[in-house]
């Protein structure tokens, strides 16, 4: 008989530790969405609620605007995925299968925009924005998070197709293939896991994205869900903090459970290409 390998009990206490540190926020977040505003004077912050208070959600998505900020998030995100799918996947192509010159001083151009800091781009964007006529518009944001979501995602996606074998485009091609046939019924469905990678994780991005939308844009139609929180006051002035916290829980969640349900999709992908086989 084979004996099983025991976990010893410390470990044991350090996962369970370590994954009350980690759920114990999005915990308290939960709950906190839930209160009355009466309890955050009435009781400790840490406090539970007495109750669910779902109109919370309602204020949130109602009166605080919270709908305006997620439908911009949502579309200037979407558009700016599309863009950075096709340009991602042609490009990688380009750059890994095919053999033209300067192929490997252009794929290296790529790769050292992972390294440059986004604040150093934020004054020179700024001037060719307010010169162009693009301050407060939604391409701004569009163009800006295109651009940024390439370096990183060319370097996971030529990372993938390293790892696909030539001699399967060789076989479309000798089987009557164009290039554009082969790339597009035989290439791209190969490419899915690294396609699901790349738009999750520019998704989660583009989704959190405070520095662009809060310097390229100041019009509260225009803003974003997480420019929109930091301005997130009632009527009168005063904080409503169960309505924040539960527009802050439809900024989190949603992601939370993306992440949950592609996540080995996920990993799949962002291992691809770093053993050879």
């Amino acid at each position: 008989m084979h004996k099983t390998k025991q976990i010893p009990v410390f470990r044991t206490i350090f996962i369970f530790f370590l994954c009350l540190v980690e759920l114990y926020p999005l915990f308290w977040m939960l709950t906190a969405s839930l209160k009355q505003q009466s309890e955050w004077t009435s009781k400790p912050a840490y406090a539970l609620n007495s109750g669910f208070y779902f109109k919370n959600y309602i204020d949130a998505w109602t009166r605080g605007s919270m709908r305006i900020f997620f439908f911009n998030s949502l579309l200037n995100t979407f558009i700016s995925l599309f863009f950075i799918i096709i340009m991602t996947t042609t490009i990688s192509f380009a750059l890994v299968k095919m053999y033209w010159p300067l192929r490997t001083i252009v794929a290296k151009y790529f790769t050292m925009g992972i390294m440059v800091p986004v604040a150093t781009a934020l004054i020179p964007l700024f001037q060719i924005y307010t010169r162009s006529g693009l301050i407060n518009t939604r391409l701004s944001l569009i163009l800006v998070y295109t651009a940024f979501g390439l370096s990183l995602s060319i370097y996971l996606m030529t990372a993938y197709l390293r790892t696909l074998p030539d001699e399967i485009m060789e076989a479309a091609v000798i089987d009557g293939c164009g290039i554009y046939k082969m790339f597009w019924y035989v290439v791209i469905p190969l490419l899915k896991n690294a396609i699901i990678t790349v738009l999750v994780l520019q998704f989660f991005f583009k989704w959190n994205d405070l520095i662009f939308s809060m310097t390229f844009v100041s019009d509260t139609k225009l803003k974003t869900i997480q420019t929109g929180l930091l301005y997130f006051t009632d009527e009168f002035g005063s904080k409503n903090w169960g309505a924040i916290f539960a527009s802050v829980s439809l900024s989190v969640f949603p992601l939370l459970f993306l992440y949950l349900f592609l996540n080995k999709t996920i990993m799949e992908g962002m291992t691809a290409g770093a053993v050879k086989g």
